[in-house]
C-alpha cells in the first residue's frame, strides 16, 4: 500500500511515519512544507528506507499537490499538516486560516480529482487528523467528548480545525470522496517541538528557567502518548469505516499543575548531573502567569467507539509514557539542541502582555 502523509516532519506525523516504516510493509511519501516546527531529524532512523520518500511541498500549492498525487499514485492520504499552537493562533491567526482551511480545501480538491481518475475497483481513503479542541470546553467534571458532541471551538486554532473537519465531511457528502476523521486528545512524547507544554517544561527546568503555568494550573487535559496515537491513526486508515469519525484519547485526565509537578519529580529522580547547580528543587521553578484568553477548562475524550469498532486501546499509562518522555529528552540533547540553535528559542510563544 502506498500512503501520503502530509506534515510528516511534524511531531505526530513523524511518529506515524516511523510506525509505518518500522512496523508495516507500506510505502510512504512524506509531504511537508518544513515550517519552523518541521524537523527531518525526527525521521533519521527511517529516512534511508527504500519505502520512504520526502517531498518539500506546501499543501496550499494545488499544482504541486496534483503532480505528486498523479506521480506517486497513493492508495491513502493521511492529512496531518497543520498549524497547531493555540498561543500563536491568538496573536497571529492568518497562517492558521491559510494552512488549516485553505490547505485542507486544496488537498481535498486535488484528492477528489485524483480519486475520480482511478479505477473504481482500487480502494482509496482520505484520513483527516483533527483535535478534540473543536468541541470546545467541558466545564463539568464528568462529561466526555463523543463523536456526536456539537462543535464549539474557542480559539482561532480550534476554529480553523473545526472548519477543516466540516470541509472533509462536505467532500464526502457532496462528492462521495472516501474519508475518515479522527479527533485526538493532547499528545506528548519524543520529538515534541519545544514550544509545547511538556517539552517546554522539561527544557526550561534543565536550564534553570521558570516553569510558566497559566492561571491557577487547574485546567484539565486528557493526555495521549504519541506512539499510541500513531498506531491508532494507522488502524483507522486501514480498518475505519468510510464517513465515520473516531475519537482517540489516552484515558489520562490531569490538571496542568499536576503534570508540571510530576515532571519535576521525574527530573529530580532522572536528571542527575544535568540538574542546574543553582536549583535546590525543580518545583521551586514553578511560576504562575496570566492566563491566556479563552482558555478552555477541560478536555476529555470518550474513546469507546474506536475500542469497540477497531479494538484499539492505548498501551501507555500517563505514568509510563511521561517517564519515557523525560528519559528521551535527557538522552537526546542533540535533537532538541539543534532545534534551539535555529530560529526557535526556548521562550513562551504566542501571547503578548
Amino acid at each position: 500500500m502506498k500512503v501520503i502523509v502530509t506534515g510528516g516532519a511534524g511531531f505526530i506525523g513523524s511518529a506515524v511515519i516511523r510506525h509505518l516504516i518500522n512496523d508495516t510493509d507500506h510505502h510512504i511519501l512524506n509531504l511537508d512544507k518544513l515550517t519552523y516546527a518541521g524537523n527531518l531529524d525526527s525521521l533519521s532512523e527511517v529516512s534511508d528506507s527504500p519505502r520512504y520518500r520526502f517531498a518539500q511541498v506546501d499543501i496550499c500549492d494545488s499544482e504541486a499537490v496534483a503532480h505528486l498525487l498523479n506521480d506517486y499514485q497513493p492508495d491513502a492520504i493521511m492529512h496531518l499538516a497543520a498549524e497547531s499552537h493555540v498561543d500563536r493562533s491568538i496573536t497571529d491567526a492568518a497562517e492558521f486560516m491559510q494552512t488549516n482551511i485553505i490547505g485542507t480545501y486544496t488537498l481535498l480538491e486535488q484528492a477528489r480529482r485524483y480519486w475520480e481518475s482511478r479505477d473504481s475497483a482500487q480502494p482509496f481513503m482520505f484520513h483527516h487528523v483533527s483535535t478534540d479542541e473543536v468541541y470546545g470546553d467541558l466545564k463539568g467534571t464528568s462529561d466526555l467528548f463523543t463523536e456526536d458532541t456539537p462543535y464549539a471551538p474557542s480559539s482561532p486554532y480550534s476554529a480553523s480545525k473545526a472548519s477543516s473537519d466540516h470541509l472533509v465531511r462536505a467532500w464526502n457528502r457532496t462528492y462521495g470522496l472516501p474519508v475518515v476523521i479522527t479527533n485526538c486528545s493532547n499528545n506528548y512524547g519524543p520529538f515534541h517541538f519545544p514550544e509545547k507544554f511538556i517539552p517546554h517544561m522539561i527544557l526550561n527546568a534543565l536550564d534553570g528557567k521558570p516553569l510558566p503555568v497559566y492561571g491557577d494550573g487547574n485546567q484539565i487535559r486528557d493526555w495521549l502518548y504519541v506512539e499510541d496515537h500513531a498506531k491508532a491513526l494507522v488502524k483507522v486508515m486501514l480498518e475505519g469505516t468510510v464517513g465515520e469519525t473516531y475519537n482517540i484519547g489516552g484515558h489520562n485526565e490531569k490538571r496542568n499543575i499536576e503534570v508540571v509537578e510530576t515532571l519535576c519529580h521525574l527530573l529530580e529522580e532522572l536528571a542527575g548531573d544535568l540538574k542546574p547547580s543553582a536549583i535546590a528543587n525543580y518545583r521551586d521553578l514553578i511560576t504562575f502567569v496570566k492566563d491566556r484568553p479563552g482558555h478552555d477548562v477541560r478536555y476529555a475524550i470518550d474513546a469507546g467507539k474506536i475500542q469497540r469498532d477497531l479494538g484499539w486501546v492505548p498501551d501507555e499509562t500517563f505514568d509510563t509514557g511521561l517517564r519515557k518522555t523525560v528519559r528521551w529528552y535527557l538522552e537526546n540533547k542533540h535533537w532538541w539542541q539543534n532545534v534551539l540553535d535555529g530560529r526557535y528559542k526556548l521562550e513562551r510563544i504566542g501571547l503578548t502582555q
